[in-house]
């Protein structure tokens, strides 16, 4: 077995949370497993969540603690981000984040375009693993939003910049777990997280 590079983000802005569980768990899991693996606690970042006026000619210089993220996600082959979905969406920090590091030049190329006029992604080589937790289940969030998170996620994230495939585990009822459902949940957890998945 070929030992990979793996970031994994814990998406919560809080410190104590089932992403900072779930985070945990993989990192060290993957690591017994003997990969090189880096952690990243969005609650532990300190930076501008406004891009400003959106547009990419005189946008804010990245904070030193983001530029290391973005440094990490270059340098992973395999990048897993632990997440809660609230009203539908990300967490305003962890978007964010997003909306800060991945710019063009260095997660993007607009210079270079396919035939579909869209930029060429520069975070190519490398997979994806996405643990979500949700009080919805997955069926519902199928059926009434047509998935839409995972389909923003998939291809207008993590696939736009070229990670890619992006795998995902979703845990549902997370505000209130039946008893023993948080062990299975983070066995689970540490299954996806020795085989680097």
């Amino acid at each position: 077995m070929t030992p990979k590079r793996i970031t994994v983000l814990d998406g919560h802005p809080g410190a104590n949370s089932l992403s900072r569980l779930f985070t945990d768990t993989y990192a060290q899991a993957a690591q017994d497993a003997g990969h090189h693996v880096r952690v990243v606690r969005l609650s532990d970042l300190e930076f501008d969540m406004d891009f400003g006026d959106g547009g990419y000619t005189n946008w804010k210089p990245l904070e030193p603690q983001i530029e290391a993220v973005l440094k990490d996600l270059e340098w992973a082959d395999h990048v897993v981000m632990a997440a809660p979905i609230w009203w539908g969406g990300l967490p305003a920090k962890l978007k964010g984040l997003i909306d800060r590091i991945l710019l063009p030049g260095r997660a993007y190329d607009t210079r270079n375009l396919n035939k579909l006029g869209m930029p060429s992604p520069m975070l190519t080589g490398k997979t994806g693993r996405i643990i979500l937790t949700s009080d919805s289940p997955r069926w519902f969030m199928r059926l009434a939003y047509g998935s839409a998170i995972l389909r923003q996620l998939t291809g207008q994230v993590f696939g736009f910049v070229g990670i890619k495939p992006t795998r995902f585990t979703y845990f549902a009822g997370a505000s209130h777990p039946k008893p023993g459902l948080i062990d299975r949940w983070t066995a689970q957890v540490q299954k996806i997280g020795a085989q680097a998945v």
